[in-house]
């Protein structure tokens, strides 16, 4: 007793929930004003507005009024096969980078994302290092692998399976595959970053429950890595879509897509009109293809649990 007088009980400390943390920080967001808000906010807007809005507006206006309303630019579009068959082919390519990009990017951030942190780190170097590389440089490099005097040409003429150079540039494989490699980098690292966020213990805990691996791939590795790949298959579709210098280096005349089309018109025949037109059509699309891609991957368990 004299023990406890002489040496009074400490108070313990107070424990702050969780909640109390958050309504604090919630308290502390909701001292910015409106006005302070936008005045921080206003910065970006202008930049968005001035460098993304207008020229939108002024690419949809310059297609619709010449200066009063004329849809002839569009009927051209419509009644020419050849803008048509220019348009198809521009989406068949994205489409098929995209589903090459998801074939051959998955298996590498799968395995990246089985490694050690270190190891990952190293991994994620590489695939950077691809990235920054310059598209030139790199679409002038399947030029030298595949033209008719290449690498690939020659190697297959000294293994004897072929007796004369085949055609390997200048057609639609070509383009395809040397975008590939160029957009391969936008589907690895979103996948890989997905399949970093998924807790290890799910798939023992399903092989645990009888789960083969390839059932536990499927069932639990795949459902919560389609955000990572919604991802990955839009900016590799939406950036292929728009492709310039690699079709034109490694496609040529045989395989314009829509992007050459509007360089084309708009710096060698100096038709703004349709040029504007070729490309609020191709803006249009893009946005409904994206659209119909977010519906169809929010149907997914994995995805929606990101919402």
């Amino acid at each position: 007793m004299a023990d406890l007088l002489a040496s009074p009980e400490r108070p313990s400390p107070t424990v702050k929930p969780a909640g109390f943390r958050s309504a604090r920080r919630g308290r502390a967001a909701s001292r910015y004003t409106p006005v302070l808000s936008l005045a921080l906010t206003a910065p970006l807007l202008l930049l968005l507005a001035v460098g993304f809005l207008y020229p939108i507006g002024a690419l949809i206006k310059l297609s619709l009024f010449m200066p009063t309303l004329d849809l002839s630019a569009y009927r051209k579009i419509v009644e020419q096969p050849i803008y048509l068959a220019i348009m198809a082919r521009t989406f068949r390519i994205a489409l098929l980078v995209s589903i090459l990009s998801f074939v051959l990017g998955y298996p590498v951030a799968l395995a990246m994302a089985s490694l050690n942190r270190r190891l990952a780190t190293i991994a994620a170097a590489a695939v950077f290092i691809a990235l920054w590389s310059p598209v030139l440089v790199r679409s002038y490099a399947w030029i030298v692998l595949l033209q008719r005097n290449g690498v690939v040409n020659t190697l297959m003429a000294q293994a004897g399976l072929i007796n004369a150079p085949v055609k390997l540039l200048y057609n639609e494989g070509a383009v395809i595959l040397a975008t590939t490699h160029v957009l391969l980098p936008f589907m690895i690292l979103p996948i890989f970053v997905a399949l970093r966020s998924i807790p290890r213990e799910l798939v023992p805990a399903a092989r645990n429950l009888g789960a083969g691996p390839a059932t536990a791939f499927l069932r639990v590795t795949l459902p919560l890595s389609l955000p990572g790949v919604f991802a990955g298959s839009v900016m590799c579709f939406i950036l292929a879509l728009g492709f310039y210098i690699t079709p034109a280096l490694v496609g040529g005349s045989g395989s314009m897509m829509v992007a050459t089309l509007i360089g084309q018109q708009a710096t060698v025949l100096l038709d703004w009109p349709f040029a504007a037109a070729l490309s609020t059509t191709l803006l249009v699309a893009t946005l409904v293809i994206v659209l119909v891609f977010r519906k169809a991957f929010s149907l997914s368990k994995g995805f929606a649990s990101v919402d």
